[in-house]
């Protein structure tokens, strides 16, 4: 059995991570997914080099993982990692500068294999109220739902190469996953399935020029493509209350189990599952 720790929505909190890593180091797992959201507020570091900010990724991060690998050795975990809505693309350099370093592989549009499975990651979300808009697409078209604000608005960390107006997460959910076989394949997204107990949102009653927000706030196109698809397992974080509003972390869609590592309390949430027998999984508030 591989042993799997899953969290997400982390922020930057060093707290967490000290739990993460304390963890990590009594249940020596195989593998650890980071599922988005995994930096302060625009990517920099609290702890300031001679007063001047620095990346969190290359100024904290880095070095905690390189300390955690030299401490546990051959018994080093893999570690596979997304961004997420609130984490400036512009770190995307720092990841991949650490993926290089073996510290952990960064996943965000591509896939890697493991002993007879393939992990895909997506960071991917719907237009969304929030103005960075480095990880926004439209879902299934160009429809922006009440209270939200489209994909080519807002502001981003770096340029933009792409055509925002035509790109959509179907279309690069389709072109990621291609004609592959998933019967063994593990998503990682930071968006949850739209209409499940992973996507409600704290939004009930409430009204933008009168017209009332939709509950759910999660990917049409994510919940399309685990229906068509059917991949082994999806995890998810992003929607830190629907744990709490739904009373459910995990749901089964058709043969796919889908897990949601998002927590809205001061605790560090993890899913710790057997790769081999994700039903298994459980959910621990640290």
């Amino acid at each position: 059995m591989s042993l799997c720790l899953f969290v997400s929505d982390l922020h930057g909190s060093t707290d967490k991570i000290d739990k993460l890593f304390s963890l990590i180091r009594s249940t020596v797992p195989d593998l650890v997914f980071l599922g988005g959201d995994l930096l302060p507020f625009g990517g920099l570091s609290p702890r300031h080099s001679h007063g001047r900010p620095t990346s969190f990724i290359e100024g904290y991060l880095a070095k905690r993982f390189r300390s955690l690998r030299r401490e546990m050795e051959e018994k080093y975990p893999l570690f596979v990692v997304i961004l997420g809505n609130d984490d400036p693309r512009r770190e995307e350099t720092a990841l991949e500068t650490g993926e290089r370093a073996g510290l952990w592989r960064y996943l965000h549009n591509r896939k890697v294999e493991f002993h007879g499975y393939t992990f895909y990651g997506y960071a991917c979300i719907p237009p969304s109220p929030f103005l960075l808009k480095d990880w926004e697409r439209y879902d299934v078209s160009r429809y922006v739902d009440v209270g939200a604000s489209a994909p080519t608005g807002g502001w981003r960390s770096v340029p933009v190469t792409e055509d925002l107006s035509t790109l959509t997460i179907r279309q690069e959910l389709r072109e990621l996953a291609g004609e592959d076989d998933l019967h063994r394949a593990v998503f990682l997204f930071h968006v949850p399935p739209y209409d499940s107990n992973l996507d409600l949102a704290d939004l009930d009653g409430q009204m933008v020029d009168s017209a009332p927000l939709d509950v759910h706030v999660g990917s049409i196109a994510v919940r399309r493509f685990i229906e068509q698809r059917h991949p082994y397992l999806t995890l998810h974080g992003h929607v830190h209350e629907s744990a709490r509003l739904s009373g459910h972390w995990r749901q089964r869609i058709g043969g796919t189990w889908c897990l949601s590592a998002a927590h809205d309390g001061p605790e560090l949430a993890v899913v710790r599952f057997p790769l081999e027998n994700p039903a298994a999984a459980e959910r621990l508030l640290l």
